[in-house]
């Protein structure tokens, strides 16, 4: 149910401009078999009772993008739903204690809340639902639990309550996705001004030596030698890491670890990582188990040639033109908000 909360958190977050810092090539860090540091223990605090904030008007206005008022209900829901997001990040429970202690951050929310708004409001303008891709991607989501009350309550715990306020935030993640893409598309930069721009940020395309490596995790000697003869077989590696995997996480994606540099994973998996040969099968044995790994890419450390640059360049300066012309039409929605009327933070005793 966890993981299910996760998706569901995940997949419902705001959409908004991403990276505005120079391009740099893409890197995934595994998470898997990465060598970790156990936390110092701690003395257990006193416990803390919570005092409930004094209830609020759910129909107050709190803030208005143009024509179109928020309430105090509508805000809420939202800020209860980003919390949700961000606790499923971190691999956090959701809890109404656990909640209440983000209290205090409501009003600089609630400056996002009404920035996004008026970026959809500005989006509908020129984008049209795709109503069969909504569709399909909420039968699809629906389809990940076991029967509906398992949905519903799913819904209820990520703040949206019902079926049509999930529609209606997929929706609104569409529209603003697909106006995005379409203003970063509209911005274009020749071969000259790329080869320029590349040139004066030599440093910014500086790369450490990377790894891209897919698994197969097993606890035994016998059980990775009986998936190396499936792959000499030639079974296929993706569905034998679905099956076969003892690590959730690459697992589902039939393996993938993505890419990583030095100085990341266990000693052991790192000399197959950055030592062996690539597309070759390889099994090492690590504290975590029997890895059966295939190296699928390495990429020494360097400055990134230009020709692997220029496409990373364009999407930058296009992300950058597109969010210059957003601030820009954003600034001329009149815009109000009233966080004097959101309720106080709960107080602990």
């Amino acid at each position: 149910m966890k993981t299910l909360l996760t998706t569901l958190a995940l997949l419902c977050g705001s959409v908004a401009l991403a990276q505005t810092t120079a391009p740099a090539a893409p890197a995934t860090t595994p998470t898997t078999p990465a060598t970790t540091t156990p936390a110092p223990a701690t003395t257990p605090a006193a416990p803390t009772t919570t005092t409930p904030a004094q209830p609020a008007d759910p129909k107050a206005v709190v803030a208005r993008i143009g024509t179109q008022t928020v309430t105090l209900a509508e805000f809420d829901s939202a800020f209860r739903r980003a919390v949700a997001r961000l606790l499923n990040q971190q691999g956090m429970p959701f809890s109404e204690d656990v909640y209440n202690e983000f209290a205090g951050a409501r009003a600089d929310y609630l400056k996002q809340y009404v920035r996004d708004l008026a970026l959809y409001q500005l989006a509908r303008r020129s984008v049209k639902t795709d109503t069969a891709a909504l569709d399909a991607q909420l039968t699809e989501l629906r389809g990940r639990f076991a029967n509906d009350q398992e949905f519903k309550q799913a819904l209820e715990q990520t703040g949206y309550g019902s079926e049509e306020a999930l529609r209606s935030s997929l929706e609104q993640q569409q529209v603003v996705a697909k106006y995005l893409d379409s203003l970063k598309g509209g911005f274009k930069f020749g071969d000259a001004f790329v080869g320029s721009y590349y040139k004066l940020n030599q440093a910014k395309f500086q790369r450490e030596s990377e790894a891209c490596v897919k698994h197969i995790l097993v606890p035994t000697e016998a059980e990775a030698k009986a998936v190396t003869d499936a792959l000499a077989a030639g079974g296929d590696f993706a569905k034998l890491a679905q099956e076969k995997s003892k690590d959730p996480g690459s697992a589902a994606k039939g393996g993938d670890l993505g890419c990583f540099g030095e100085g990341v994973m266990v000693p052991e998996f790192e000399q197959a990582s950055f030592k062996g040969a690539v597309n070759a099968v390889q099994t090492i044995k690590s504290q975590f188990g029997y890895h059966v790994l295939v190296v699928t890419k390495r990429t020494a450390a360097g400055v990134t040639p230009q020709a692997e640059a220029a496409p990373l360049i364009r999407d930058q300066l296009g992300r950058e033109a597109a969010q210059k012309y957003v601030d820009a039409q954003i600034a001329r929605i009149q815009i109000e908000t009233f966080p004097a009327l959101l309720p106080p933070a709960p107080t602990q005793k």
